[in-house]
């Protein structure tokens, strides 16, 4: 069961109280755990293990998704309002300067903290915001779809497909290179997770304009991308070295745009190397 906190964040109409939910493991120094758009926190399971050995883990349901209720009316589920939840997160669990890690949308948001400095360093997992207007266009629209037939599907249907692996590779095969390995409890999970996820349409609308063209410095940063990635092409990755020249740039190799369960020790061990 995760544990669940809330706390004010500072808006144009005011102080609002934000609701997130969280699993914390592990201890050592701080490690902040993102997931993507209408994911939850449980995509991270297959490495938390390995993270949790030297890192205090803080996995974290992004608003509107997962355990997380979605912002509160007059708080948009945008790149900076996003931003202002995760540093009043940190300050409510009294974690100073995490490191942070992050798939897809929750890789934009650990840069994003970092490009403000307040993160120690930050491992970006195929990261949101270094496409071209063709590349968002297209991975919107799969997004889209994605969440239509989530949305569409009656739950004991979607535990019967996730049960054979061809049901599984059906379910989630556009961000799995190896969906075979994903159990058909996470399978089921992350379905209805996507279905569910209250912030989804507005976090998608938000990201329309969004792209990130900004050098870090200051802070180490670490850009890992699966050269199976079928939702956020590869070459992205070029240019996200590209606009942040000192980045190490490190290839997953058969892993897809979720790459913490089709490689999990090769996830794992680049995490804790971009958090030394």
């Amino acid at each position: 069961m995760p544990t669940t906190v809330s706390f004010p964040v500072a808006t144009e109409r005011g102080e609002q109280h934000v609701t997130l939910a969280y699993t914390r493991r592990g201890s050592g120094e701080p490690l902040l755990l993102l997931h993507g758009i209408g994911h939850h926190r449980q995509v991270w399971d297959p490495v938390l293990p390995a993270l949790a050995a030297e890192r205090d883990v803080i996995a974290v349901d992004l608003p509107g998704c997962g355990e997380s209720p979605a912002l509160p009316d007059g708080m948009a589920h945008d790149l900076p309002t996003m931003s202002a939840v995760l540093v009043g997160l940190c300050a409510a669990l009294e974690i100073e300067r995490p490191h942070a890690a992050g798939n897809s949308l929750g890789g934009l948001l650990a840069l994003d903290l970092a490009r403000a400095r307040l993160v120690r360093s930050v491992t970006a997992l195929s990261p949101a915001g270094f496409w071209n207007d063709a590349e968002r266009r297209y991975a919107f629209t799969v997004l889209s779809a994605m969440r239509r037939i989530a949305r569409r599907l009656p739950p004991p249907l979607v535990e019967r497909l996730a049960r054979p692996a061809l049901g599984r590779t059906l379910l989630t095969s556009t961000i799995y290179a190896r969906p075979g390995r994903r159990s058909p409890e996470a399978v089921v999970a992350e379905t209805l997770a996507l279905a569910r996820a209250q912030g989804f349409a507005e976090t998608l609308r938000s990201g329309r304009t969004v792209r990130f063209t900004d050098d870090i410095v200051g802070t180490p940063v670490t850009v890992a991308w699966g050269n199976r990635d079928r939702l956020l092409v590869p070459r992205q990755g070029v240019r996200a070295k590209t606009v942040i020249p000192k980045a190490r740039l490190v290839r997953l190799p058969g892993c897809g745009h979720v790459p913490m369960n089709d490689d999990p020790a090769l996830v794992a061990r680049v995490v804790l190397e971009g958090s030394r």
